[in-house]
């Protein structure tokens, strides 16, 4: 479905542009499907994390093909490449272990699939026969190697193989890893054409299978995610429907081609799927390859004996040795030697040992070796040379096959030997000694890796001569405004913006009242955990508290108790007596009530069906239940309850309730008479037909559940207000004793009062220390805030109780309160802030992270180990959504042990309400009826149930943590046990309820007992999960899954997805069947933006289409607006009555005579207003038709909120995103609380702890980003605690294998990050250096350089952690950043601001000191200036990949050829790229160093690597031999690498490093080198078109800049209409960091600048934290942007004309593009 018609710009361009298929060519055909399908998919393709935002636990598949083609293309590999004999085949196996090793580390939920039709991209037939031959052997190799490891590997034939079809319905892999063959160019070969095509239509093939695509090549493993495009699947029953008939001719020529080809280099040797082949011994291989090719042609070729001789000899030498001896530089042999041996003899040999050769066996690089030390002995026999036992085992075998001798000699005339025998390779790096570095906390902490200095180094090799200045660097200014300060004026800071005018206070005052007014209103609609209103605690001073003798415990709850009313009357009054005739009318009455009773019996007796009985029984007990709980009770009414009971069948329940009743000993008489129900003497049942017909356990499991108590453990307390469960009352304990705590218990288990427990024991206890929450969404930070405002109130001379500070806007001082709620990276940044360290930080006594698994987020995840590592406090850390808790809770106890605080982990798996999955079925042909209104409307039935053991269709085979049946399901399930009862392996009476509950008897069970019995079903069907397969028909569990199932579902297309137009007409159906079911409120989520407002604007027009019709055809409609008409006619005639009352009124002088206020229904009459038939609004007590009014009408002149919006809020339809205007998404969030609003349609904006208690989540439509845990997040909005006894889930046009997956998958592991970074080492020391070393600050970095690991992901020691960070002081001190003590310089501003970015922003730094931005400013011609800087610009920020295919250049001639856009950012200007290239250079020798330094300090403790890195295993384990001369040959040439890898050395590689990607994917083992926390500027050079770029860069901001239209931007570049407000404010913002770090460095570096006095005394003076902006989804009309002050600043004195133009042209464009952004939003 294409339901954001993102496609729809560029659909109708493909048929435009189509080639045609002119003889079938492979190039045409390629252009054809690229055109008309393949580029459309790159363009919807989203740069996703696979695992954390995708997949989660997922299976997923790695194309085995692409993985090995993946490892042969390796550039470090030397096998198969062109005039080089090499084969390295332990050097593949080792990249191919470390890929898996790397996938494995982030996820293990994966297999190896080949299929046998892939495999021409792998062997590049067509190209060359020798490089073909190599690769088809290494395959082969690579294939038995795999086949050996801890991975399932599986072959199919192709994707239409029956054998696949079956694995992918029952494995069901949420994608396939794979490649896409690159792009053809016009130079490309018709090979590479074919091969590209038959890889096009494979991955068409996977998508209408329903498996999503990603690409292998060009994936970045990054921390603990893996970064790649996903193309999401399609399925499409007629897939060869969507291409022409002539193009799948064209796949078939491609095929037929490539297999002629294929026949022709393996002529002799048959072609067959991968298998497994046993590796022979060198005996066995050597004579299997000797008969083999002395009977083939290679035979005849010239120099074959010598040539096949010293192969053998080779394969039986190779075993002998170790991987050190295999680690052999290239040598240099006679290219006509290499040219004759590659193309005529190899290529016979590789195919030949295909069927046993092993790593153990053959290595191309020793066969060189041995070739060119034949040519160089004069007279060498192999005895001479190999020694006499290898020499005696090849004569043996060479008689043995009846083979001529070689003749050496003569091969030496012919090749004599080269000059050289051995080349030189890459020149070492010359090796950089460390700059000299003193800091006392550093010099402390870095003694374990203490490594001399030179105090005069002459390894300095950058020589910038721009913006080094030397000035120290002082972070006091906000970040993207140089005018405001961070501290206030009365804490020491400046504030050079002035004081306010009379004009500003007015409008800023406004401003808070307008936004107070709000807050008062939202937290009016905020109710506590059991829905009731929340009440203000007025908490006293803690000052005033102690003064105060008559001070109560702080957590005493004050309760109003009202009296118990007395029965009956006080005194005796006279017996009343009767007349005759009011006793004969009271007899008359009796009579009637007996024929009318007696005529009800008969008329219930009617009714009374099954589900009737089941709905008043079920009422009856609940009420029954309620008030035996109740505190009134009196003898009398239980009695008359226990009679209620009895009447059902339910007297077993009397006594137990009776007994744990509260009974008052004074009884009293009813108010009402009471129908006679039991019989008084013996106590039956008057009427039998009420009674219920099963066992009552029975009843309660099948309609009780959701009634039942579901308390756990539940005891008074005096610290709360409720009886807290036994895990709450441990929380309390923890937060009593000052510890750290982290809970992970599900949605309505009931953590919401941890946190406001935490702050109001801080409010009581003291007045200065402060409390931080933590909230990952503005939306809940606004939410937190007015649930604050609603529960204390406290004053504090001046400060302020709460305050809100997040990266869009503040509400009171966030450094001058108690409680400050905010968002992680605000948190970050203020703990980061020196100012704040001395007078902000030390108090903070409390951080409170809410929805801590956001930690594994790809975006912002960093933020939160942060804040976790430089915490001066003890933590609470909330989450409903942790996956594999123990593992962070273990990271995250021992970085709280190492701060001093004790730490708690506390686990509650259970939910307080069970949530009931719906499948909504839409299938084909089905059409929604008309909508005639709601009264008319007639609910349809395509709301089904689907039991959570009917999910287990899909094929899962285990239970996920989280697996829950209600009551009612247990029963079901029990059921079908019973019809299965003789196939099964167990006896199931010890299952059955009558038997399990037996020793509850007689008492109500409770929700702790259902979930013994839930444990005890759930063990059984795991353990029949294990031995079954639930897809296969014929077994029990089948059977079970079937029985349990509704039969409509069952019938129904369960892999139907409605197209678009099917979707969104069916919406009203779906909400109208809500509202007819009572299902509503309901929050319908979708995971786009755009597809929201798509969704709300479609009900809104249905329903005012339906209206308006309605309007015109009824009569009673037309008759009350003509009345109303008539009403309004009357209006003057109204009020001049009024007057004349008036007059009346002053002369009579009596008040009795005013006119009252008009009432009548045409004063509240509107006929704009919608009619309510056609409105899903509710009704609310709190809220009134002109609050509405009111609150519609501010949004409409102050906001951006559309109209539509406006208009779907009066029908009870709103829209929550985070692109939707602030105040709007409050007021639907205040009027969907309040009842209101009942269908609200969001993003993922309300998944996250937003309390917007729903009774029923839908889900509509797919999305990649509906993933387990957001599935689990938005889904724990139904059924809140307090509201619901029960939540419903809806799935809305998913197919039902997608529903299962979500339900079945398990929650992923928290990923993480690796958090010091080169720049967050800079940070460090500007916290230290800023603060004067405040102890704050140091106690925080001295425990995180002491935590065992860094990260919980990470696999980096202490020890190589300390290397890490004085490498990195290095290269800052290289980088002008950092001077001898520490202290930040220069260009901190700029590279610390931008900290988010890196290594974007010391790739900027680089740019300014070597002065490539003042050869771009300095330009003559501005507009030419101004481009070439963005240009710069927007390729280290904002970055956004382009598949190759959609870059194509074809495809880009057509899609520019109609748009503004140019769409791929074109080269980097040729200065920079050196600057860059120098600068990688520079940063890969510091890096370099640090690996030899590391290893060098742990030679003894690092083992011998030769293990490879995922299965651990030992490769070339070396046999004995005798020493030879050619032993001593390659040990004397042998590599000794100290940082590379062994196994990558026997491709000849050393210790030189052509990049920081090689450094860190080729060192040994025990060197944990993170490529992304070392700041390499390799992507940004990469040049268009590289072998390494497998993606061009979207030049979307330099388009936008030239052009400003969004429309563009979505229709040629690609960008989603939700995404793009997003990517353009934060380039927008990294220009304002950029330009203000530059203002502040020139203003300080002026010597001679006069500095303006600091304006004191500024009541009104910003606080800030060094992060701020303005969103305009936050915007306030009364309020100013923080971009205000840069037109303003003016050159300092002693800026240098070439400086000042930089700032000049930086301005400009800021500016510009700032203007265009906002326009977009205006």
């Amino acid at each position: 479905m294409d339901l954001d018609e993102f496609d729809t710009p560029v659909e109708q361009l493909a048929h435009e542009i189509e080639p045609s298929l002119s003889a079938h060519g492979p190039k045409d055909a390629v252009a054809y499907v690229d055109t008309e399908w393949y580029t459309l998919v790159n363009r919807r393709g989203r740069w996703m994390d696979l695992i954390g935002d995708y997949a989660g636990s997922e299976p997923f598949v790695i194309d085995g093909e692409a993985l090995v083609q993946f490892v042969l293309d390796d550039p470090l590999l030397a096998l198969g490449q062109k005039n080089d004999l090499s084969f390295q085949i332990v050097h593949a196996i080792y990249s191919l272990e470390r890929v898996l090793h790397e996938i494995s580390r982030r996820s293990s939920s994966f297999d190896v699939v080949f299929w046998h039709d892939r495999r021409y991209m792998t062997l590049l037939y067509g190209d060359d026969e020798y490089v073909s031959s190599s690769r088809s052997l290494a395959r082969t190799i690579l294939f038995n190697h795999l086949s050996s490891l801890d991975v399932a590997v599986y072959t199919f034939l192709d994707t239409s193989d029956p054998a696949w079809i079956s694995y992918q319905r029952h494995k069901k892999p949420m994608f396939v890893m794979t490649n896409d063959g690159g792009v053809v160019e016009e130079s490309s070969s018709t090979a590479h054409a074919e091969r590209v095509l038959l890889q096009r239509i494979f991955i068409y093939s996977l998508l209408t299978q329903g498996v999503s695509v990603t690409l292998l090549k060009g994936a970045e493993y990054r921390d603990s995610k893996i970064l790649s495009f996903i193309y999401e699947q399609r399925v499409d029953a007629d897939p060869k429907s969507r291409f022409r008939e002539d193009f799948w001719k064209a796949i078939q020529n491609a095929s037929k081609a490539l297999e002629a080809v294929e026949s022709s280099v393996r002529a002799g040797f048959s072609v067959y799927p991968l298998k497994v082949h046993e590796p022979l011994s060198a005996r066995d291989l050597a004579t299997q390859l000797a008969r083999d090719l002395s009977q083939s042609s290679a035979s005849q070729s010239e120099f074959f004996p010598e040539v096949l001789q010293l192969f053998i000899a080779h394969i039986f030498y190779v075993p002998h040795l170790g991987l050190k001896d295999r680690a052999l530089p290239p040598i240099r042999l006679p290219s006509a030697l290499v040219d004759h041996v590659a193309r005529s003899i190899l290529p016979r040999i590789f195919l030949s040992l295909e069927k046993g050769a092993s790593p153990v066996t053959v290595d191309g690089r020793v066969f060189a070796y041995l070739l060119d030390y034949i040519l160089r002995t004069e007279n060498a026999s192999l005895a001479g040379l190999l020694g006499s036992e290898i020499a005696s085992q090849v004569e043996t075998l060479w008689r043995e096959c009846n083979l001529r001798d070689p003749d050496f000699s003569a091969l030496r005339s012919r090749f004599p030997p080269t000059a050289v025998t051995q080349e030189n390779g890459v020149q070492e790096d010359r090796r950089l000694s460390l700059l000299p570095f003193h800091h006392p906390l550093f010099d402390q902490e870095l003694v374990p890796v203490r490594i001399d200095a030179e105090e005069t180094s002459d390894d300095e090799d950058e020589d910038p001569s721009h913006l080094e200045f030397n000035t120290l660097f002082s972070d006091t200014q906000h970040w993207h405004n140089h005018k405001r300060a961070i501290l206030p004026a009365h804490l020491g800071g400046e504030d050079s913006r002035g004081p306010m005018n009379e004009w500003q206070r007015k409008r800023q005052l406004r401003s808070e009242q307008r936004f107070m007014s709000k807050l008062q209103w939202q937290a009016e609609t905020l109710t506590g955990a059991y829905g009731t209103p929340l009440q203000q605690m007025v908490i006293p001073s803690a000052a005033v508290a102690r003064k105060s003798k008559a001070s109560t415990a702080p957590n005493a709850k004050a309760e109003d108790v009202s009296k118990a009313q007395k029965g009956g009357p006080k005194g005796k009054g006279k017996k009343e007596t009767l007349s005759s005739a009011e006793k004969i009318r009271l007899a008359n009455l009796t009579k009637k009530q007996a024929k009318e009773d007696e005529s009800n019996v008969h008329w219930w007796k009617e009714q009374l069906d099954a589900e009737a009985r089941d709905r008043y029984t079920v009422s009856i007990m609940c009420k029954v239940k309620d008030l035996f709980e109740s505190k009134e009770l009196f003898p009398t009414a239980v009695r008359k309850l226990a009679e209620s009971l009895a009447a059902i069948g339910l007297e077993e329940y009397i006594d137990p309730l009776a007994e744990a009743a509260t009974v008052s000993k004074d009884d009293r008489q009813l108010h009402f008479d009471f129908v006679k129900i039991v019989k008084s003497k013996s106590g039956h049942a008057v009427h039998k037909w009420m009674r219920i017909t099963e066992d009552p356990v029975v009843w309660q499991l099948r309609l009780f559940g959701e009634y039942m108590d579901r308390s756990m453990d539940s005891q008074p307390d005096p610290r709360v207000a409720f009886k807290p469960d036994a895990w709450q009352r441990k929380v309390l304990d923890c937060l009593d004793r000052n510890e750290s705590v982290l809970v992970a218990a599900p949605t309505s288990a009931g953590k919401t009062f941890i946190s406001y427990y935490a702050m109001e024991k801080l409010l009581r206890s003291s007045d200065d220390d402060i409390l931080v929450y933590v909230a990952p969404t503005k939306a809940l930070v606004s939410q937190i805030a007015a649930e604050v405002y609603a529960r204390f109130r406290k004053e504090l001379n001046g400060k302020a109780c709460w305050a809100i500070h997040t990266r869009d806007y503040r509400v009171h001082n966030p450094q001058n309160c108690q409680i400050l709620v905010t968002v992680p990276e605000m948190l970050a940044t203020m703990l980061l802030s020196p100012p704040l360290a001395k007078t902000w930080t030390p108090r903070i006594k409390r951080i409170i992270l809410d929805e801590i698994h956001t930690i594994g987020q790809q975006e912002g995840g960093a933020v939160w180990e942060q804040i976790i590592l430089l915490a001066p406090c003890p933590l609470i850390g909330l989450s409903a959504t942790i996956g594999e808790p123990e593992k962070f809770n273990a990271w995250l106890a021992s970085v709280q042990e190492a701060h001093g605080f004790k730490h708690t982990f506390i686990h509650h798996p259970h939910r307080y309400s069970h949530l009931r999955k719906y499948t909504y079925l839409l299938q084909p042909d089905d059409k929604p009826a008309p909508f005639n209104g709601l009264p008319d409307y007639r609910k349809t039935e395509r709301m089904r149930f689907i039991h959570p053991i009917s999910m287990l269709s899909f094929g899962a085979r285990s239970l996920p943590p989280d697996f829950s049946l209600e009551a009612a399901d247990c029963l079901s399930l029990f059921r079908a046990f019973e019809a299965y009862s003789d196939k099964l392996g167990f006896d199931i009476n010890d299952l059955d309820p009558k038997r399990f509950f037996a020793e509850s008897k007689g008492t109500l069970l409770k929700q702790k007992d259902i979930l013994r019995y839930e444990a005890a079903l759930k063990k059984r069907v795991s353990e029949m999960m294990e031995s079954a397969d639930p897809q296969d028909p014929n077994t029990v569990i089948s059977g079970l899954i079937k029985k349990v199932s509704d039969p409509l579902v069952e019938k129904a297309d369960q892999r139907y997805i409605p197209t678009r137009e099917e979707f969104y007409t069916n919406l009203i159906t779906l909400v109208s069947d809500l509202h007819a079911n009572g299902d509503l409120p309901a929050l319908l989520f979708t995971f786009d933006r755009t597809i929201c407002e798509r969704m709300a604007q479609n009900i809104l027009d249905v329903l005012e289409k339906a209206e308006a019709k309605w309007r015109e055809t009824n009569s009673e409609w037309k008759r009350k607006v003509k009345q109303w008409e008539l009403w309004v006619s009357k209006a003057k005639e109204r009020e001049r009555q009024a007057e004349r009352l008036k007059k009346v009124k002053k002369e009579d002088e009596h008040p009795s005579t005013a006119p009252e206020a008009e009432s009548s229904w045409e004063a509240s009459f509107d006929p704009e207003d919608p009619s309510p038939q056609f409105s899903f609004a509710g009704t609310s007590p709190a809220f009134t038709k002109s609050d509405l009014d009111e609150e519609v009408q501010a949004l409409a002149r102050w906001s951006s909120a559309p109209e539509w919006a406006l208009k779907a809020l009066r029908r009870g339809i709103g829209v929550h995103h985070s692109g939707m205007n602030k105040h709007y998404r409050t007021l639907v969030e205040s009027l969907y609380r309040s009842g209101f609003l009942r269908v609200v349609i969001a993003t993922g904006t309300l998944a996250l702890g937003i309390n917007a208690p729903t009774k029923t989540s839908v889900f509509c439509g797919d999305s990649p980003y509906l993933t387990a845990l957001m599935y689990r997040q938005c889904a724990g909005r139904a059924g809140r605690r307090g509201f619901d006894l029960l939540g419903k889930v809806v799935f809305y046009g998913l197919p039902m294998d997608r529903c299962q997956r979500l339900v079945l998958s398990k929650l992923p592991s928290l990923g993480g990050n690796f958090p010091l970074t080169s720049t967050m080492v800079l940070r460090l020391f500007n916290l230290l250096q800023g603060s004067n070393n405040a102890p704050v600050a140091q106690d925080a970095i001295r425990s995180m350089l002491r935590l065992p690991h860094i990260s919980f992901v990470s696999e980096v020691g202490r020890e190589q952690l300390l290397h890490h960070i004085r490498f990195s002081i290095d290269y800052l001190r290289r980088s002008g950043l950092l001077d001898e003590e520490g202290n930040p310089i220069n260009l901190f501003g700029v590279a610390a601001h931008l900290y988010y970015t890196e290594p974007s922003n010391l790739a900027l730094v680089a740019l300014l000191r070597h002065g490539v931005l003042h050869r771009v400013c300095n330009q003559s011609n501005l507009v030419t200036a101004k481009r070439e800087l963005l240009l710069l610009l927007c390729h280290l920020f904002g970055r956004r990949y382009l598949p190759k295919a959609y870059a194509s250049a074809t495809y880009l001639k057509s899609v520019t050829r109609k748009s503004p856009s140019i769409v791929v950012l074109p080269p980097l200007p040729d200065d920079a790229r050196k600057v860059l290239l120098e600068h990688d250079e520079h940063i890969k020798r510091v890096f370099t160093g640090y690996a030899l330094a590391y290893i060098a300090h742990h030679a003894e403790s690092l083992a011998h690597d030769t293990k490879l890195p995922f299965s651990e295993k030992e490769i070339c384990d070396a046999e004995k031999a005798e020493s030879s001369p050619f032993g001593e040959q390659l040990r004397r040439a042998a590599l000794s690498p100290i940082a590379r890898s062994p196994f990558v050395a026997t491709s000849g590689h050393g210790d030189s490093f052509g990049s920081v990607t090689e450094l860190a994917n080729t060192s040994r083992r025990g060197l944990y080198l993170n490529e992304y926390a070392i700041p390499t500027m390799r992507q940004f050079v990469t040049a268009p078109g590289d072998g390494d770029s497998e993606f061009a860069l979207n030049a979307y901001l330099l388009d936008f800049y030239t052009h400003g239209q969004t429309a563009a931007l979505k229709a040629a570049n690609g960008i989603r209409e939700g995404e793009i407000w997003y990517l353009l404010q934060d380039f927008s913002l990294a220009l304002k960091t950029i330009r203000t770090g530059l203002i502040q460095l020139l203003q300080k570096a002026a010597a001679n600048a006069s500095r303006a006095e600091s304006v004191a005394g500024d009541e009104m003076s910003e606080i800030d934290s060094g992060y701020g902006t303005l969103d305009p989804a936050e915007a306030d009309p009364d309020t100013e942007g923080s971009d205000a002050g840069a037109e303003s600043f003016k050159r300092p004195a002693g800026v240098s004309d070439r400086d000042w133009r930089v700032f000049e042209v930086l301005n400009a464009v800021t500016t510009e593009f700032d203007e265009k952004f906002r326009a977009i939003w205006a």
